[in-house]
């Protein structure tokens, strides 16, 4: 049994399959999921799990080059957008029409409990070296 990092059995091996390049959408609830990505759903009410704790564990455990979210977050969700541009000095901003539209092509979709509008990112995976 892992005694720390990421316990839930179902993203801890998802993200062991990750390569670099994979996208890795972290969403929020209201976010739709296309069929073709594996998704790990770890919503239990509204706001729990939070963007910000998923978001952190995630980056604890993976290494990420990029990250694209939607451009209509800064007016929206200010503080999702803080969280983000701290986290992604260079966050590409893209319509959420077209972040929807690239999550067809992510390899994984983690969705969080997360209630408040556009609360979500897909982060490219890097490599270590």
């Amino acid at each position: 049994m892992k005694k720390h990092g990421i316990l839930n059995r179902h993203l801890s091996g998802a993200l062991a399959e990750l390569g670099h390049g994979d996208g890795v959408l972290v969403c929020d609830v209201g976010m739709p999921i296309p069929d073709g990505p594996r998704v790990v759903d770890l919503a239990f009410r509204a706001g729990v799990p939070s963007f910000a704790e998923v978001l952190d564990g995630l980056l604890a455990e993976l290494v990420v080059e990029g990250a694209t979210a939607a451009a209509e977050i800064h007016d929206a969700n200010p503080a999702a957008a803080d969280l983000l541009t701290g986290h992604f000095p260079g966050l590409h901003l893209v319509p959420h029409e077209q972040l929807k539209a690239l999550t067809a092509g992510a390899r994984l979709v983690v969705r969080t409990g997360e209630a408040r509008p556009y609360a979500n990112v897909l982060l490219r995976c890097g490599v270590f070296f």
